[in-house]
């Protein structure tokens, strides 16, 4: 039963917050445009987004759970250009993805995250795959690496990937009441479990997250509003976000000044939305979101860092009144059914 009305108080907070998104973010979205509408009939879940690292006006785009290992590249008006298969993966319940370059051959690399979790605790280990970034956009079938993790803490349920764009390090954002971000080892391998360690604090249900491409900030998306970090996980601001459907995605455009939104549903669309100036700091090679010397699995140590989520008095407030009128519902429907 304690599991059922923890479950019961997530969905009910999150339906009661959904109007009052927009009073939550800070100012910034002026210049808030529709980049495009997803064409594809067969993009009908979009839950991961990502920004090609080698084509200019390149998108990709997967589905979420119960879809193939499938993903799309699609042009700046939403149109698609490529479908591209994996081979040797999965598709449990791909929630994210992220682009990155190989620092050594600058070769655009593509990693999509089989991370979601919704009975938390129902997969021993979660995946996040691979793949080369295609030369040529054309309908093709890839080879990918498959990385699987565990948790250090046990099993959560996550929808957010992010690697930073200098390292290579990969980072998982878990979904949750007092959601986590946590580093894989410094090199992942494939032929064993890698274990995620927690780093730092996350937003309250975050459904994505995305490193800037010049490592200076990283950004966590959830169903109402994001928030930008230092690296070393200090928060920098909040950035209203446009009114969606179902709030799935996030990405930084390739010139790190403004954030791309995305959502599922059909012919979904794409939002682009400006950084405030004041959410660009320099960076600096000491500031990541990781302990100290955490370069493997064994040696990497929990080490929080920042305020829990960006979080303010009023946020605090408003999922208190949304969880006593979740109980409310609970106790009723309890009442009824005994």
């Amino acid at each position: 039963m304690g599991d059922f009305v923890i479950r019961m108080l997530a969905v009910v907070a999150a339906v009661c917050l959904l109007p009052v998104a927009p009073a939550l973010a800070a100012p910034g979205d002026d210049g808030m445009e529709k980049l495009f509408t997803f064409r594809d009939e067969r993009i009908t879940e979009s839950s991961g987004l990502a920004v090609s690292p080698t084509h200019d006006d390149v998108y990709y785009t997967h589905n979420d759970s119960s879809a193939a290992p499938v993903f799309y590249a699609v042009d700046g008006k939403g149109r698609t250009i490529a479908t591209f298969h994996l081979r040797g993966a999965e598709a449990r319940d791909w929630e994210a993805m992220a682009a990155s370059k190989d620092p050594a051959t600058g070769r655009g690399v593509l990693w999509f995250a089989d991370i979601g979790d919704n009975l938390d605790g129902a997969w021993p280990d979660v995946s996040v795959y691979k793949v080369a970034e295609p030369r040529t956009l054309a309908d093709a079938t890839l080879p990918a690496v498959r990385y699987r993790l565990r948790y250090a803490d046990g099993a959560r349920n996550a929808e957010g990937i992010m690697v930073h764009p200098k390292t290579g390090r990969l980072y998982v954002v878990s979904k949750e009441f007092a959601g986590s971000v946590y580093a894989a080892p410094k090199k992942l391998r494939s032929d064993r479990v890698n274990v995620l360690r927690r780093v730092a604090s996350a937003p309250i249900m975050a459904t994505d997250a995305a490193y800037a491409p010049d490592g200076s900030s990283y950004v966590v998306r959830t169903y109402f509003s994001a928030t930008l970090y230092k690296p070393n996980g200090e928060v920098l601001a909040r950035v209203r976000m446009p009114e969606l459907k179902q709030a799935e995605s996030i990405a930084y455009t390739a010139d790190g000044k403004a954030l791309l939104t995305g959502s599922e549903g059909l012919h979904s669309p794409v939002y682009r939305v400006p950084l405030p100036t004041s959410a660009t700091p320099t960076p600096t090679p000491s500031e990541t979101p990781s302990a100290t010397g955490a370069d493997d699995e064994e040696s990497a140590q929990a080490a929080p860092a920042g305020s829990p989520g960006g979080l303010t008095a009023r946020d605090v407030l408003i999922w208190l009144a949304a969880a006593a009128i979740a109980i409310s519902v609970i106790t009723f429907l309890a009442r009824r059914t005994r």
